[in-house]
């Protein structure tokens, strides 16, 4: 992609700039100063010092969008639900218990004078707010997220995940599947968090809340425990990483059929999205879903948008209300990035 002219950062609320270092080391996560993080779901890493954080509302910026029409999927609804009854008989033979299958939609972006990744924020702001959402824009590497779910939140020693599983238009849409789905992902979380946290300080305050956002509703769990004392991020993120949400339970094994099944790599969607505040020894980062990047473009090349969207399979999951659950989850979302902003 065409690189960013001030590579800068909107996260927290907070403007960075002021590019001081990149890095692939989550190690530098524990040494000092202010740092934005994007992880891929394959494990890239990206780790920006800023000299310069301070609060203000997201920069603006050009934005035309494709039409509706103009995505494609990495899978067909046939492809999905072929994928989503070989999860389940996966889960009959014993080989998994839940797995989260995903595909990503591309689309060519029609005008590379408008195709501003902090306009597509904006759009995102006013369309699709989420507490979550974050801007990064680096040599090489363009995320817009607008994500509901808080991956880790890090306040010193206290570490805390809110894993979302089950998602319905309205709250009554939520059945008994979606309550059992949290509750597996939920005791993933717990078992993530113990490898790095004291013995028996793992708590579960929060379990399948219902959490509204636009055009949905999730249920929404947390998590939380005490860090063991040398505990770094190089280790939290070994324990952790992927999120549970997004990939399955037992992790291993849902990562193996995520491999054999998805035809696209997931990059910053899944992922990790958000801050480290190296001296204050807190952090904020979200699960890099209803998350967008950007790629390609420069000249002769218009760049290309991707989104990625999933569902997660038990059982008891239908193959086309999973697709389904696909749609309505982007639904939203292209509708925003297919509009313009000229701001």
């Amino acid at each position: 992609m065409t690189p960013p002219r001030i590579p800068r950062a909107h996260v927290g609320g907070r403007l960075a700039t002021g590019l001081q270092d990149v890095t692939s080391d989550l190690g530098a996560l524990d040494s000092s100063g202010f740092w934005v993080v994007a992880v891929t779901f394959e494990g890239a890493v990206t780790c920006a010092r800023f000299a310069d954080v301070r609060p203000a509302p997201l920069p603006s910026g050009p934005w035309r969008g494709p039409p509706r029409s103009a995505w494609s999927s990495s899978l067909s609804q046939a492809d999905y639900h072929l994928a989503v009854e070989t999860v389940r008989s996966e889960i009959a033979a014993g080989d998994v218990y839940q797995v989260n299958i995903c595909r990503v939609l591309s689309a060519e972006l029609p005008d590379q004078t408008a195709a501003d990744p902090a306009g597509l924020a904006g759009l995102l702001a006013i369309g699709n707010p989420a507490p979550y959402a974050a801007l990064v824009e680096l040599p090489g590497l363009a995320v817009v997220s607008a994500s509901p779910e808080r991956f880790l939140r890090r306040t010193r020693d206290v570490i805390e995940s809110s894993p979302i599983k089950g998602t319905g238009r309205v709250a009554s849409d939520l059945q008994d599947k979606d309550r059992d789905e949290n509750v597996m992902i939920v005791d993933l979380v717990r078992n993530d968090l113990g490898r790095v946290c004291q013995p028996g300080s793992v708590e579960v305050p929060v379990l399948c809340r219902v959490e509204a956002h636009p055009g949905l509703v999730h249920l929404v769990s947390t998590v939380v425990g005490r860090l063991q004392p040398t505990v770094g991020w190089p280790a939290i993120f070994a324990a952790t990483f992927p999120p549970g949400s997004v990939s399955g339970a037992p992790k291993s094994s849902a990562l193996r059929s995520i491999e054999a099944l998805e035809t696209s790599p997931r990059g910053p969607y899944c992922g990790a999205i958000g801050w480290v505040d190296a001296d204050a020894r807190t952090a904020d980062l979200a699960v890099g879903i209803r998350t967008f990047w950007i790629t390609g473009g420069g000249p002769g090349h218009r760049p290309l948008a991707h989104l990625g969207v999933g569902a997660g399979i038990t059982w008891a999951s239908d193959p086309e209300l999973e697709w389904q659950e696909t749609e309505l989850k982007a639904a939203t979302l292209l509708r925003a990035a297919s509009a313009m902003a000229t701001r």
